[in-house]
C-alpha cells in the first residue's frame, strides 16, 4: 500500500498556488542560566488593594452622582451637628463642676484656712492677756483661749480630710498639727508658774509665743496661700469662655445654611423640614451656651470682686488686729526685755510691732471700706475704724503709763480693769470685722450660687437637642433621596 508523501504543496486540484517551505533560521543564542540555585520564576501578580483604597473608589464614583452626593452632604452635615453637642457638653460640664468646686469646696476650705489662722492668733492674743491678768484672769479669756485652740484643731481635721495626699498642703497640716500640742504645753506650763508667782512663767509664754509667730502662723499663712491658689485655678476654669463650642456651632451653622441653600438651587424649594428643624436647634444650642455662660461669667466675676476680695481683706485686717493685740500685751509682760533698733535707738521691739499692726488694719479697712458694695457692708467697716482710731487714742495712754513705770496703771488700762480700756476697743473691732465677715459671706455665696446655676442643664439639653438636630438633618436629606426612587 502506497501513501502520498508529506509536503506543504496544495492537493491537486485545489487551485491554491503551493507556498515554499521555509527552513528554520538561526536566532539569537540564549545566555546560560546564572550559577546557582534554580528560582523559579513566576508571573507578576498585582498588589491587592486595601479596604480603604476601595472606600474611598466608591465615594468618589457615588460623588459624581446626586444621590450619592446628598449621602455625603446629610452624614457631614449631621457629624458637624453631633461634634458641636458632644463639645458643648463637655465644656460645659467642665465648667459646671469648677463652678460647683468655687461655691462648695475651694472658696470654703480658703475659708477655712484663714479661720485656722485667725483661731491661732487669737488663742496667741488670749494666752497673753489671761497672763497679764494673773491670778485675775476672766473665766471668759479662759474660754476663748480654748474655743480657739478647739476651733483650730477642727479646721485642720476638715483640711487634712479635703487635701490630696503628699500635697505641699497635707504637709503643712501634718507640721501645724504636731506644733499645737506642743504649744499648748508651753502655755500650761506659762499659766502654772504665773499662777504661783514665778517670773519664769514669762520665759514659757515668750518661747510659746515665739513658736506662734515663727512657726505656726507663718505655715498657717502659707496654708491658706495654697487653698487661694487653688480658688483662683477653679475660678479661672469656670469662666474659661468655651471657645472650641462656639467655633463647632457656627461651623454646623455654616453648613446647615449652606446645605439648605445648595437644595434650594436644586429644587428651588425654600425650605426643608429636615434642615430647619437641625438649624432650629443648633441656633438654640449656641444661644444657650452663649448666654448662659455669659450669666454664669457674670456671677462668678461678682462673687470674687465682691466676695472673695473683699472676704480676704477683711481676713488680713482680723489678723492685723489680733497681731496688734497681741504685742500690746506683750509689751507689758516682756517690759522692755525684746528690743529692735529703730534708726539707732533702740526700742520695745512689741511697741514697734503694734504700731505696725495698727497701720496694716487702717489700711486693710480702707481697701475693705471700697469694696463694699452696700450699706450693710460698709457699716460695719466703718465701726471697726471707728474703734481702731479709739483703741489707738487709749493705747497711747497705756504706753504713756508704762513708759513712766506706772505698771500696775498701764496693765489695768489694757486688760480691762481701769476705766476705758483698749481690750473694750479690741472687742468691738473683732466684732465688727467677724459681723462684716458674714455679710460678705453672704453676697458670695449668692453671686457664686447664681453663677453656678446659669450652668444648671445646660449640658444636657445641649446633648437632647444636638441628637435631634443631626436626627433632622438626616431626615431631610433622606426626603430628597426618596425623590430618587
Amino acid at each position: 500500500m502506497t501513501h502520498p508523501p508529506k509536503s506543504s504543496t496544495a492537493p491537486p486540484g485545489s487551485g491554491m498556488p503551493t507556498m515554499p517551505a521555509v527552513p528554520p533560521q538561526p536566532g539569537r543564542p540564549v545566555p546560560p542560566p546564572p550559577p546557582g540555585p534554580t528560582a523559579a520564576v513566576s508571573a507578576p501578580v498585582s498588589a491587592r488593594r486595601t479596604a480603604f483604597a476601595e472606600g474611598a473608589e466608591r465615594l468618589r464614583e457615588a460623588a459624581t452622582t446626586e444621590p450619592g452626593r446628598l449621602r455625603i452632604i446629610g452624614a457631614l452635615v449631621a457629624l458637624l451637628v453631633v461634634a458641636f453637642g458632644s463639645v458643648t457638653a463637655w465644656q460645659m460640664t467642665d465648667r459646671a463642676s469648677a463652678a460647683d468646686q468655687v461655691l462648695n469646696r475651694s472658696q470654703p476650705l480658703s475659708s477655712d484656712a484663714a479661720d485656722i489662722y485667725r483661731s491661732l492668733a487669737d488663742a496667741n492674743t488670749a494666752a497673753a492677756s489671761g497672763y497679764l491678768a494673773g491670778p485675775q484672769e476672766k473665766p471668759e479669756m479662759r474660754q476663748r483661749y480654748e474655743h480657739d485652740i478647739d476651733t483650730a484643731a477642727d479646721k485642720l481635721v476638715r483640711a487634712a480630710s479635703n487635701s490630696d495626699p503628699g500635697s505641699d498642703s497635707a504637709k503643712t497640716i501634718a507640721d501645724l498639727n504636731k506644733l499645737l500640742p506642743q504649744y499648748k504645753g508651753l502655755i500650761e506650763t506659762a499659766r502654772a508658774n504665773n499662777r504661783q508667782g514665778y517670773p519664769v512663767g514669762s520665759a514659757y509664754l515668750r518661747a510659746a509665743n515665739e513658736q506662734m509667730q515663727q512657726q505656726m502662723l507663718p505655715k498657717a499663712e502659707n496654708l491658706y496661700q495654697k487653698e487661694n491658689e487653688r480658688l483662683s485655678s477653679d475660678y479661672a476654669d469656670a469662666k474659661s469662655f468655651p471657645w472650641a463650642a462656639v467655633g463647632l456651632g457656627l461651623l454646623a451653622l455654616g453648613g446647615l445654611a449652606w446645605a439648605q441653600h445648595r437644595n434650594y438651587l436644586r429644587t428651588n424649594r425654600v425650605l426643608n423640614h429636615g434642615l430647619v428643624t437641625a438649624s432650629a436647634a443648633s441656633v438654640v444650642v449656641l444661644l444657650w451656651l452663649v448666654v448662659g455662660h455669659t450669666v454664669a461669667r457674670a456671677g462668678l466675676s461678682d462673687s470674687y470682686d465682691h466676695g472673695v476680695r473683699s472676704l480676704n481683706v477683711l481676713h488680713d485686717a482680723r489678723i492685723a488686729s489680733l497681731t496688734a493685740r497681741s504685742d500690746e500685751n506683750l509689751s507689758l509682760i516682756r517690759r522692755g526685755a525684746d528690743t529692735e533698733k529703730v534708726g539707732d535707738k533702740p526700742v520695745d521691739a512689741y511697741a514697734v510691732g503694734y504700731d505696725r499692726q495698727i497701720g496694716a488694719l487702717a489700711t486693710s479697712l480702707t481697701k475693705a471700706g471700697g469694696l463694699a458694695d452696700d450699706s450693710a457692708g460698709k457699716e460695719p467697716v466703718q465701726d471697726a475704724n471707728s474703734f481702731m482710731k479709739a483703741w489707738k487714742d487709749r493705747h497711747v495712754v497705756a504706753q504713756g503709763l508704762n513708759d513712766k513705770g506706772e505698771y500696775q496703771q498701764a496693765r489695768d488700762k489694757v486688760i480691762g480693769v481701769g476705766k476705758d480700756p483698749t481690750s473694750v476697743c479690741f472687742d468691738n473691732v473683732d466684732a465688727a470685722l467677724e459681723k462684716a465677715l458674714k455679710h460678705e459671706q453672704i453676697e458670695f455665696q449668692q453671686a457664686a450660687g447664681d453663677g453656678k446655676d446659669a450652668l444648671t442643664g445646660l449640658p444636657y439639653g445641649a446633648a437632647v437637642l444636638a441628637v435631634l438636630g443631626a436626627a433632622g438633618a438626616v431626615l431631610g436629606i433622606g426626603r430628597r433621596l426618596s425623590e430618587y426612587r
